[in-house]
This record gives structure tokens, sequence and C-alpha cells, in this order.
């Protein structure tokens, strides 16, 4: 069996796309990255997508968006697993062509959150948790995020300010990325001063909700086309795991067991240890999260992942750099196109194509998707070739 490798990547701008609809927004992801990967024809399409039925009214997303990109008469899906929609659409492409049953498959995620305003977006993102515990006593997810991030820094003495690092690094790494929401740097007294939404997680804490879409062509390392400009990057690795959909079910809150099961596994498959990740995309939709991702992957011990951010560890130059390209939190959150956003920008950095944001010998990315308070979990590890 040949390596599979990511051979096209296309993204648009993340942003309030008011007058785009959701199959424009693919469509657009689309060209791009079946141009990139020299005009291979996908036989199966895999769509990554959170809320498409609750905010824009429309569900069977693969068939109108093979139907809109001219692809009738393939395979085409839709993936749903919250948060990680994208990752977990990702995964299924891989597996598809990983079996020699599909010889390119083309995996896009795309979401529009403008499609509705106000209450109404809340009530959709809450759908993602326990309805019958959690959202039918009005917990939404930035709710869940703040509780969890109220006990992470009574238990651990977290200082005032502590998580200000994922955001300072995010918006440094965003300025850069021309595809981003915001672009522009803020400093730690611009974190202190904002303004809080649900003590004590404040506006920098959680990334905003976005319109989006990215996509990628997988195939075979032998089935590209022979005049192929761009340097090869494989998926060595692919991993999810789950665990309970209430957090309140979990022995440990604190400790994002599917995230450890994920990367865990996905790094074994591989045969790489920690030292051999060049950079780690996270999912940053909460700084919460960012953190005990980095603990449950391993890079920080219990309690110290919001330290590796205080101490500039996640910037480009830091021990292990994240959100390269901005994260969720510059960028934006646009649901479940965030996965495979994640996979173009590690590809990106991969090829040598992050431009101003490029890591020097990068040949190793760990990247990972989470559906709600890491229910989910979809580890890649990515990889030059």
């Amino acid at each position: 069996m040949t390596d599979i490798v990511i051979a096209g990547i296309g993204q648009t701008e993340v942003g309030e796309h008011w007058d785009i609809g959701l199959r424009d927004l693919a469509f657009a992801a689309i060209q791009d990255a079946v141009r990139d990967a020299g005009g291979l024809k996908p036989q199966s399409l895999f769509v990554g997508n959170m809320l498409a039925p609750n905010l824009s009214n429309q569900a069977h997303l693969g068939v109108l968006i093979a139907d809109y990109a001219g692809l009738l008469g393939i395979e085409a899906v839709t993936i749903e697993a919250a948060g990680a929609s994208g990752g977990a659409a990702l995964r299924q492409g891989y597996l598809a062509v990983k079996s020699g049953l599909v010889d390119v498959a083309l995996v896009v995620g795309v979401e529009k959150f403008t499609d509705k305003v106000g209450a109404s977006v809340d009530a959709a993102l809450a759908t993602t948790g326990d309805s019958d515990f959690e959202s039918v006593q009005g917990m939404t997810p930035a709710a869940q995020a703040a509780l969890l991030m109220k006990r992470y820094i009574h238990e651990y003495e977290v200082p005032e300010n502590g998580f200000a690092g994922f955001a300072v690094t995010a918006h440094t790494n965003g300025v850069a990325n021309k595809n981003a929401m915001f672009r522009k740097a803020i400093k730690p007294e611009t974190y202190a001063k904002a303004e809080m939404v649900s003590e004590p997680l404040n506006m920098f804490d959680m990334a905003p909700n976005a319109d989006g879409a990215a996509a990628l062509v997988l195939t075979h390392r032998d089935l590209l086309p022979s005049n192929y400009p761009n340097p090869l990057v494989k998926i060595s690795g692919s991993a999810a795991s789950s665990d309970t959909l209430a957090l309140h079910d979990r022995k440990d809150m604190l400790f994002f067991d599917t995230a450890h099961l994920s990367a865990g596994r996905a790094m074994k498959q591989v045969g790489i240890v920690l030292d051999d990740i060049d950079l780690f995309e996270y999912h940053d939709v909460f700084s919460i999260h960012a953190a005990l991702q980095l603990e449950a992957v391993g890079f920080a011990v219990k309690g110290k992942g919001w330290k590796l951010a205080a101490d500039g560890e996640i910037g480009l130059k830091g021990k292990i750099p994240c959100a390269t390209m901005g994260g969720m939190k510059a960028r934006g959150f646009p649901g479940g196109a965030a996965g495979v956003y994640q996979a173009v920008d590690a590809v990106a950095q991969l090829r040598g194509q992050a431009e101003a944001n490029q890591l020097p010998d990068a040949k190793t990315a760990l990247i990972q998707s989470l559906g709600g308070p890491a229910s989910t979990a979809v580890s890649h590890i990515l990889q030059c070739l």
C-alpha cells in the first residue's frame, strides 16, 4: 500500500459571509483544492458540518455540494461530530483511500453561522451537549467552558490572567494569515481588560463563531499526476476516541481522556514520540480546552498547560508551536470546517508554504479536533515525504 498524501488544499477566508451560501463556500474551497491537486477527480466526498440543519435549514449536504460542484454520481455523505466534524470527515476520507476502495477522496468542511443570529445560534450550539441533562438546564458550550475553567483555576491555583498566553499567541500568529477573521496582535493587558462572557471566561478566551469552508484532496502517492508541483505531505497516523457526552459523568473532568487516547494511538501507528512533533494544531475554541489538550497529549503535566502558553513555549519559536496560523481564536471558529482548516494549516507548514509564519525544518505535525468538551477527539499525524 502506497503512502496516502494530501494532494490538494483549499480554503476560503473565515468571516461573516452574509451574501454567500453553504454550497458557494464549499465550492470555492473545492475548486482551490482540486486545482492544487493537479486536477485529480474525486470518487468520494466527505463533508464535515456541525449545524447546517439548525442554522441553515439544510441537511443532506453531501449531495447538495456534490451536485453544485459538478460531481454527481460519486459517493457523497455528511459527517457530524460537533466541533470535531471536520477532523472526523478527514478520518473517513483517509480510511476510504487507505482501504483501497477509493483512489481519490475529497474532504470538505463547511459552516454558516450567519444564517441565524442571536439566541438561535446559542440554542443550536447547545445541541452538541447532552440535551436531557445539560441543554435543558440552559447550559451552553461557553457557560460549560467557563465552569471548567473556574474549576481548573481553583484546583491548580492559576494566577489572574494566567490564560492570556493562548490568546496572545493566536492573535500574533493570525496577523500574517490572509484568511483569518482577526489579523491584529494583542498584548497581555488587552486580554486583562477584555469583557467577561461568563466568568472567568472573557471574550479572548473563546473563538468567534464564523463562516468558512476548507477542502482537501486525498490520494495514493503513486496516483499523483506526473507534473504534480507541491512538496509531498502524507497522513501517517489517524485515530479517534469518544467519552461521555455530559461533562458531569466523567471521573476527572479536568483531564481529556479522548485527547490522550487518540493522540497516543496516532503516534503509536507512526512510531514517534512527543519530541518528534514539530507543531501542534490544537482545538482552541476555548482557552481552557487548549490547556487541557496540551496536558492530555503530554506536552505539559496536569495543571501546567496554561504555563506553557504564559511562558511563550507555544509560540512560533517555542518548545511546541501551536495555532501556527492563528488557530480558531484568530482565524475564527467555522464549526464543522475547523478540523479541515487545521489540516490546511499543517500542510502549508510541512510544504514550506506558511510564508511569514513558516517554522524552520517542520517535518511532523499533530492536529487534533474536539467535539464538545472532548466528548470526541480525532487526531492525525502529518509528515513530509
